[in-house]
């Protein structure tokens, strides 16, 4: 999968991508990661990106012709048709069915906002608009983070042990209830054992009790999912 970043910080991206899974899913070529420069689609000395809004009103917003130029040059740089998606605080939001829906796609284009958010017309670009929670951030760039790891974690390859992904919380295979509590070595600690049924070798047992505890962990953390 490629997938382009397109932000006014794009150095933000450079510890994110270069370390653990998204590191290994690049060694492994299930990852091609490119950070673009919003900037270098500017034409004045002082290269903005923002101007005051048509009605007045606080903050700055984004600029559309910079935006849609960039667009169309990083889409013109693969031959295969992009999912494009902006992130912003009026998107959908980001959740673990659309994270696997997004791996289907060979490219996306993540668009990071800032200020106060995108000029309404760079939106005719976006085929989907995500947030990651009801609260704002100074700029996208954290939301496409997230969204990246999330969604490359589940491309074949990338992860050493592809059951890892099976009975993680929200997961499909998992009902889309919690993960179930998890236990190793040592069996006691401070005198907190480890539950017997997991000692037994009894694996009917052991999925029995992992599926109680995905319920009850859900209904006490998360009863919204149960509904």
């Amino acid at each position: 999968m490629r997938i382009d970043v397109l932000s006014i910080f794009p150095k933000m991206f450079d510890g994110v991508v270069n370390e653990s899974i998204l590191k290994i899913a690049q060694e492994k070529e299930a990852l091609d990661f490119h950070a673009h420069d919003l900037r270098d689609w500017t034409h004045d000395l002082h290269r903005t990106v923002d101007d005051s809004p048509y009605g007045g009103g606080a903050g700055m917003v984004m600029k559309v012709e910079p935006l849609v130029e960039a667009l169309e040059a990083i889409v013109a740089l693969d031959a295969r048709k992009p999912h494009i998606v902006f992130m912003a605080p009026v998107g959908r939001q980001f959740s673990q069915k659309i994270a696997a829906e997004y791996t289907k796609y060979e490219r996306l284009i993540l668009v990071c906002g800032r200020y106060e958010g995108f000029d309404e017309r760079a939106f005719d670009w976006a085929d989907d608009c995500l947030s990651i929670g009801d609260y704002v951030l100074a700029g996208g760039e954290l939301p496409a983070m997230v969204t990246i790891e999330a969604v490359v974690r589940l491309l074949p390859r990338v992860l050493g042990n592809s059951m890892s992904i099976v009975e993680e919380s929200f997961s499909a295979d998992n009902e889309g209830l919690l993960e179930h509590p998890h236990y190793t070595r040592p069996a006691d600690y401070r005198g907190k054992a480890v539950p017997e049924v997991l000692l037994s070798g009894n694996h009917a047992e052991i999925e029995k009790w992992r599926k109680d505890q995905s319920f009850t962990r859900t209904q006490k953390q998360r009863p919204d999912l149960l509904s």
